[in-house]
């Protein structure tokens, strides 16, 4: 028998880390592994009118070196837990990132809002396209 695994999406936001507590918290319940996902992407605005840089830019550097504490820091609490963890810190879109992982997982775990995007909005864009496409069921922590 396959161990249960919970994916989380992590970005450093308060919302995330109410889902990364949860997610622990369900993990304790179900005997479960968690997997942290911290997807990174540098928006295209980014570069400037008509200059698109390598794929290994000081601003690509900084943002994923960034991503990759953030994920390394939602781990360190799961291990605090007692949980067995795994960290994947891909370029990509969060929810695309989100979904591709959960392919195999048995729950996905997201916040209602992260860093990005408008405040005001009652369900974050990542929450909502995890809600539409999700592979496996999901739990959307407020």
């Amino acid at each position: 028998m396959t161990r249960t695994t919970i994916v989380v999406g992590v970005d450093g936001s308060e919302h995330a880390a109410r889902a990364l507590d949860w997610a622990i918290s369900e993990a304790k319940l179900r005997d479960a592994r968690i997997h942290v996902v911290t997807a990174w992407h540098v928006p295209a605005l980014s570069y400037g009118a008509g200059f698109a840089p390598s794929m290994s830019s000081p601003i690509d550097e900084g943002i994923r070196a960034v991503s990759e504490k953030v994920a390394e820091a939602a781990a360190e609490r799961v291990r605090a837990a007692g949980i067995e963890v795994e960290t994947s810190v891909p370029r990509a879109q969060a929810a695309d990132a989100l979904i591709e992982f959960a392919e195999d997982a048995d729950l996905l775990v997201v916040g209602s809002r992260g860093h990005g995007g408008f405040v005001g909005l009652l369900l974050g864009s990542v929450s909502a396209q995890c809600a539409h496409h999700s592979p496996c069921p999901l739990m959307v922590v407020r």
